[in-house]
C-alpha cells in the first residue's frame, strides 16, 4: 500500500507542478523572488536625465494645472538655444490634450516644430464585449476605447507615446508595452498604432546616434519584462526651477535624453516599482527605466511555460527518489544547491532575456524537504513505538520508561554476539496434569504460573524472551546491559522457585492439584537479536549457552534451580550451592559439572 501511495504522491506531484508553472497561481510569490534575483541595478545611464516638477518648482510657479504652456517652450527654447550643446531628444511626460490659450499653445508648438520632441498620450480602456476570430464573444476589460492625443497642432509638430504604466496583477510595475494597435473607429485621431513614451524616445535616439534599433519580443498580452537599473530617485534629476533661473545651464544636457515630468506627490503620478518595494517611484522616472532596458537590451520574456514545468517536475521526481533512503542533512543541503543551482541558471537567462519562474521548484523543494522530515520523524515514531511495544512483552517498565526517555535503542534484523545469563524454567509433571483437567483450568493454572515467572524476572531486570507451552526463556545482559546479569539471573531462578510454594499451595485448594518448577541457569556468550523476517521478528538468544541452560532445566527436579560451573564460579559465596556432580546433557558429548542452588544471598546480606 505504503509503495502505490508513494507513486500516487509521485504522479500527483509533477501534476500539480505542471499546473502550477503553466497557470502560475503563485504569481506574487514568483514575482517577489525574481525581482530581487534577477535585479541588476547596476547603475543608471548618465545620458538620461529627468527635469523634474518638483516642490521647489511648484513653489516658485504655482500650481502646475494653472501654468501656461509657454513655461514648457521656454523651457524648450532654453534646452536647444546652443545647437551644439543640445539635448539627443526631449519627452514631456504629460497629456497636452485640450487647448487652453491659443498664444502660449502656439508657442510650444513653435517650440516643438524641428526638435526632437516626444509628448506623451494616454490610452482609455473600458471593459466590453468583443468578438473573437471565431465569431465568439468575450469580455475584453483591456478595450481600448479611447486615446488622449496632444492637441492637432502639436500632434503634428511632435512624435507621440502613451504614458500608460503596466502594473502586474500584484501592483507592481515590472512590465512595458512596445506598441498598441489602435481600434478602426479611433485610427483617424490616434493612427493605426500607438508606441509607447519610451518606445518613441527611443526610436528617435537611436535614429539620431546611428545605432540599431532593437525591439524586445513580448508576451501573449505584448508585454516585455524590463530590468530597472537603478532604485527610487537614482536617475540624475535636475529641478526645473533651476534650469528656468539659469542654476543650471543648458548645456548639462548635450546629447542627452531628457525627460521632464512629475516630480511631486500632488500629481498622483507614482507607482511601486519592482525593484524598490516600499518605496513609489514617478512615471517619469519609471519610462527612464524603460528607456534604459531599451538602450541596453535589459528585457525578458516568459519562457513557454510547459517545458520548464516538465523540466520542474524531472528535477522534483529525480530528487525524491534519489533522496528517499538518504538521511534529512543530506536532503536538506542537497535541496538548496539544487534551488541555488536553477537561481543561478534562471538568473543567466534572465540576462539573455528570457524569464523563467523560480517559486514552483522552490516550493517543491520545500515540500519535498517537509515530505522527508515527516516521513522519517513519523516513521521513526511510528518505528519507535512499535520497538517500545514489543519490548514491553519481554523487559520491566523501568527498563521501557528510560527507553522512551532516551530512545537509545535500535531495532533490526540480525542480532549480535555478547554475554548473557540464560534461565529456563519448566513445570514438572505438567502433562499427565493437564490430562486430568479441563482446559479452563489447564489454561488459568498455566495463567498464574506465567505470570509468576514474568514478574520474578522482570523484577531482576531481564527479558522475557519466550514462552514455550509450558516452559519459559529469560535473558540477561541483552538487549540492553545490566549490571551484575549473573547474579540477577540466579535471583530470577530463586524467586521462581521459592515463589512456586506459594502457588502450589493455592492450586491445591482449587483443583486438589499442585505444580512444582524446576530451574536451569548458564552463562556465556551467546548471538542475541531479533530473529525472523520484517513483518514478523522474535527477540531472542540462540547458541551453545542457551541450549546448556535449557539441558539444566530438564535436569532439575520439582523445586531446584541447577546451575553450571560458570554461573557457580562467577558468584562465588554470594550463593550456597552444592554439587550435584557431573551430568551428561543431550547433545554433548562430554559432562559437565552442575550445581544446585541451595541459598541465595541478598545483597543486603551479601554486604553484612
Amino acid at each position: 500500500m505504503r509503495k502505490y501511495l508513494y507513486k500516487a504522491g509521485l504522479i500527483l506531484a509533477v501534476v500539480l507542478i505542471v499546473l502550477s508553472v503553466v497557470f502560475d497561481p503563485l504569481y506574487p510569490v514568483d514575482a517577489f523572488l525574481t525581482d530581487h534575483i534577477y535585479s541588476r541595478l547596476n547603475g543608471t545611464d548618465k545620458r538620461i536625465v529627468v527635469i523634474g516638477i518638483d516642490e521647489e518648482t511648484l513653489k516658485e510657479y504655482g500650481n502646475f494645472t494653472l501654468w501656461s504652456r509657454e513655461k514648457l517652450a521656454e523651457l524648450l527654447d532654453k534646452l536647444y538655444a546652443d545647437e551644439e550643446n543640445a539635448p539627443e531628444v526631449v519627452g514631456l511626460d504629460f497629456i497636452l490634450s485640450d487647448h487652453y490659450d491659443e498664444t502660449a499653445d502656439k508657442a510650444l508648438v513653435d517650440a516643438v516644430c524641428g526638435r526632437d520632441v516626444v509628448i506623451g498620450t494616454n490610452i482609455v480602456y473600458r471593459g466590453a464585449v468583443e468578438t473573437d476570430a471565431k465569431g465568439g464573444k468575450y469580455y475584453n476589460k483591456e478595450h481600448i476605447a479611447d486615446v488622449e492625443m496632444p492637441y492637432a497642432e502639436l500632434n503634428e509638430a511632435a512624435v507621440s507615446g502613451f504614458t500608460n504604466a503596466s502594473i502586474a496583477r500584484d501592483g507592481y510595475v515590472r512590465y512595458a508595452v512596445n506598441t498598441l494597435a489602435i481600434p478602426e473607429e479611433l485610427k483617424e485621431k490616434a493612427g493605426d498604432t500607438q508606441d509607447s513614451f519610451a518606445l518613441a524616445i527611443y526610436k528617435l535616439y537611436a535614429e539620431k546616434t546611428g545605432t540599431d534599433i532593437v525591439i524586445p519580443k513580448t508576451n501573449g498580452k505584448g508585454q516585455f519584462q524590463f530590468i530597472y537599473s537603478g532604485e527610487t530617485g537614482e536617475f540624475s534629476e535636475v529641478s526645473l526651477a533651476a534650469v528656468m533661473s539659469d542654476k543650471v545651464p543648458a548645456s548639462a544636457f548635450k546629447d542627452a535624453i531628457v525627460l521632464v515630468g512629475a516630480y511631486a506627490p500632488g500629481f498622483q503620478d507614482s507607482y511601486q516599482p519592482a525593484c524598490d518595494r516600499g518605496r513609489t517611484m514617478y512615471g517619469v522616472e519609471i519610462h527612464a527605466n524603460i528607456i534604459q532596458a531599451y538602450l541596453r537590451g535589459k528585457t525578458m520574456v516568459n519562457a513557454d511555460g510547459f517545458p520548464v514545468a516538465v523540466v520542474v517536475a524531472l528535477i522534483v521526481v529525480a530528487f525524491i527518489i534519489l533522496m528517499k533512503k538518504r538521511n534529512l542533512p543530506l536532503i536538506i543541503t542537497l535541496s538548496l544547491i539544487i534551488a541555488a543551482l536553477y537561481a543561478f541558471v534562471g538568473r543567466t537567462l534572465s540576462g539573455k532575456g528570457i524569464y523563467i519562474s523560480l517559486v514552483y521548484l522552490f516550493l517543491a523543494l520545500f515540500l519535498s524537504d517537509i515530505y522527508f522530515v515527516l516521513e522519517k520523524y513519523l516513521l521513526e515514531r511510528i518505528r519507535r513505538r512499535h520497538t517500545l511495544d514489543v519490548f514491553k512483552k519481554y523487559v520491566s517498565p523501568q527498563v521501557v520508561d528510560d527507553l522512551s526517555r532516551t530512545g537509545d535503542f535500535e531495532l533490526h534484523l540480525g542480532g549480535e554476539k555478547r554475554d548473557v545469563a540464560v534461565l529456563f524454567v519448566d513445570i514438572r509433571g505438567f502433562t499427565p496434569l493437564s490430562e486430568m483437567l479441563q482446559p479452563e483450568q489447564v489454561v488459568e493454572i498455566l495463567n498464574e504460573y506465567l505470570k509468576h515467572v514474568t514478574d520474578c524476572v522482570l523484577r531482576h531486570n531481564g527479558t522475557l524472551d519466550k514462552f514455550i507451552g509450558d516452559a519459559a526463556m529469560a535473558v540477561f545482559n541483552a538487549p540492553f546491559d545490566l549490571e551484575d546479569y549473573i547474579y540477577e539471573a540466579v535471583g530470577a531462578a530463586w524467586d521462581i522457585s521459592r515463589g512456586s510454594e506459594e502457588i502450589e499451595q493455592k492450586l491445591k485448594e482449587r483443583f486438589g492439584k499442585s505444580v512444582r518448577f524446576g530451574v536451569g541457569v548458564n552463562c556465556g556468550p551467546a548471538i542475541v537479536g531479533n530473529i525472523g523476517c520484517d513483518f514478523r521478528m522474535d527477540y531472542t538468544a540462540i547458541g551453545d549457552t542457551v541450549n546448556t541452560a535449557a539441558r539444566l532445566e530438564s535436569n532439575a527436579k520439582a523445586g531446584q534451580v541447577l546451575i553450571s560451573a560458570d554461573v557457580r564460579a562467577a558468584l562465588g559465596d554470594r550463593i550456597e550451592a552444592e554439587s550435584v556432580g557431573e551430568i551428561p546433557l543431550k547433545g554433548k558429548s562430554n559432562k559437565i559439572e552442575v550445581f544446585s542452588v541451595t541459598e541465595y544471598k541478598s545483597r543486603e546480606e551479601n554486604k553484612g
